[in-house]
């Protein structure tokens, strides 16, 4: 187990608990009540920090090493059930941009996402999450796919930013982000975007735009990361923690300026402090999603997209 350093507090009483397990199992010493007095202090702890998380922090828990990816949720609620569709029919196959049909119970979904990497090695095979404009391209013949048979889409967000190398923009980067924005707001099917982890620029933006965007509690969503934000404010990355606070990139700043519409609880400590708990709280809220727009027509589908993406920003004196 992986801890930040605001959680140290936690590792000092987890292995202090863990000290006194050992102890009474090597000796005759009877430690039950010293365990639940660790055990009651563990939890108020966890309770009293997790409760109090400030955006910086919010951020950090969002970059957990050990914190599940697309894959994993896709896995886990679709079981063996998911197949995976490769290739932009243009130029390649983008690893950062995973995708493909997937079934939630009896109901099929069209899943695109990010995808990273787990190691050194699996995180340059999957660029960091840093998806080209191949990547792009390919989630959205995916989308138009899914529209062609009627097929909802869930649209897993979790990226530091699209890949801003020189090949990148050679092939059209600004362009393919913004061609897909322009077709999810007149795709003919649902789409339910879940941000499960970073949710940075243009790279998450390009597979944004939907009926329902909810996001995880511990994720971030922004124009800009809180170090990029601090290294142009104050041509330095130590001020990234103010750069969190001004940006109001947490899920309940997003909420409160009605860019998201619902925010997903996860388990005390994050989602991967309970992994089967968080798949199953995003795999119904999902459904949930799904059957608000199930039963409307493509017409009034798009319509009522348009009609709240239109209201952002907007603001009367």
């Amino acid at each position: 187990m992986e801890y930040l350093d605001f959680e140290l507090p936690i590792k000092e009483l987890e292995e202090q608990l863990e000290k006194c397990a050992l102890i009474g199992q090597e000796s005759d010493v009877d430690v039950t009540q010293t365990c639940k007095q660790i055990e009651k202090k563990l939890a108020a702890t966890k309770k009293d920090i997790y409760k109090n998380l400030t955006a910086w922090q919010r951020v950090q828990l969002s970059r957990h090493p050990n914190r599940p990816y697309t894959l994993d949720y896709i896995n886990a609620i679709c079981g063996d059930t998911f197949l995976e569709l490769h290739g932009d029919r243009n130029v390649k196959d983008d690893k950062a941009m995973i995708g493909g049909l997937g079934k939630i119970d009896d109901q099929s979904f069209m899943f695109i996402g990010q995808q990273k990497g787990y190691n050194t090695k699996t995180r340059q095979y999957r660029n960091f999450g840093m998806a080209n404009p191949e990547g792009y391209r390919k989630a959205l013949r995916l989308m138009k796919s899914a529209e062609k048979f009627g097929v909802p889409v869930v649209s897993i967000i979790d990226t530091p930013g699209a890949y801003p190398g020189l090949e990148a923009e050679e092939r059209g980067q600004g362009e393919a982000i913004a061609r897909n924005i322009l077709e999810m707001t007149r795709l003919k099917v649902p789409i339910i975007v879940v941000i499960i982890g970073e949710g940075a620029s243009g790279g998450a933006l390009g597979i944004g735009v939907g009926d329902k965007v909810l996001m995880l509690e511990n994720t971030w969503y922004s124009v800009i990361s809180p170090e990029s934000c601090s290294s142009i404010l104050w041509r330095s990355w130590e001020f990234k923690e103010q750069a969190a606070e001004a940006l109001k990139l947490t899920a309940k700043d997003m909420k409160k300026q009605k860019i998201i519409d619902e925010i997903v609880k996860e388990p005390l400590g994050g989602a991967h402090a309970n992994r089967p708990e968080t798949f199953l709280t995003v795999k119904d809220s999902i459904l949930k999603a799904f059957d608000e727009f199930k039963n409307l027509s493509p017409t009034e589908l798009v319509d009522q997209r348009m009609e709240k993406y239109s209201q952002m920003g907007v603001f009367k004196g």
